[in-house]
């Protein structure tokens, strides 16, 4: 689970608690031109709200407002501070451009009043929004707004790393169970035991690596003896041998 640190506080509380976690969340990068558009003020609570949660934080000119790279996953926000209830069109065309360019966008928007909300409502439908495509986060405030642009970030990385994690197992039981096969079939063979099986299967490969392996490669590249080696070669090319498995 993503840890996440929430404060309204003062950004020296924090900076205490950043120096003890060495650990790196991810990094956002933050639209340069967005950045202008803000009070100093809420961009230091922004920096320092993101170092309390160990992101690191970088100005470049990017289309979204801001991109989180969090555990594997890359996510992308439209960050609207100032809704004009006079001028709403340029806002859903961005959303219409960016959603295209990103698999994974949310938009946040700043809805401090009834009059804000309703317009944002109305306009929702008016351009033909479709639910989840992207995502609206309405909040009251830019500092609420940009803690759920974080929780998010890091929720979504956490999902990532665990799909990861479970991939990786599913993967390691696929490949312990291959293993298994492997070696119950190589130690059918007359003498062969589950050193030489293993041996085998470093220094050649797979069953059908082994089946066309000649006596002296055997010989070359394991310590098998000179009689496993031709046990080996025989019980794959000489029928009174081949016995198990049948090899295609």
């Amino acid at each position: 689970m993503a840890y996440f640190r929430s404060f309204r506080g003062a950004p020296s509380a924090q900076n205490s608690y950043n120096s003890g976690n060495a650990a790196a969340a991810g990094v956002c990068m933050m639209n340069s031109k967005w950045k202008q558009e803000q009070s100093p003020s809420f961009i230091n609570f922004v920096s320092s709200f993101l170092s309390a949660n160990s992101f690191r934080l970088n100005f470049v000119p990017i289309s979204p407002d801001c991109i989180f790279n969090c555990g594997g996953m890359s996510v992308a926000f439209i960050f609207i501070t100032n809704w004009d209830c006079d001028n709403v069109m340029p806002i859903f065309t961005r959303v219409e451009k960016l959603k295209g360019q990103f698999a994974n966008l949310y938009v946040v928007v700043c809805l401090p009043t009834k009059n804000h909300n309703d317009s944002f409502v109305r306009s929702y439908f008016k351009f033909g929004m479709e639910f989840g495509r992207p995502t609206f986060v309405p909040v009251l405030d830019k500092e609420m707004g940009f803690e759920k642009i974080v929780k998010i970030a890091l929720s979504r990385g956490a999902c990532k790393k665990q799909d990861v994690i479970s991939k990786l197992k599913a993967e390691r039981r696929q490949a312990m169970q291959g293993m298994d096969i492997f070696l119950r079939v190589v130690t059918s063979i007359p003498g062969i035991d589950n050193h030489d099986a293993n041996a085998l299967n470093q220094a050649i490969g797979s069953i059908e690596a082994i089946a066309k392996a000649s006596k002296e490669r055997i010989l070359e590249t394991t310590d098998l003896s000179a009689e496993k080696a031709d046990t080996i070669t025989r019980f794959f090319r000489d029928p009174k041998y081949y016995l198990s498995p049948k090899i295609n």
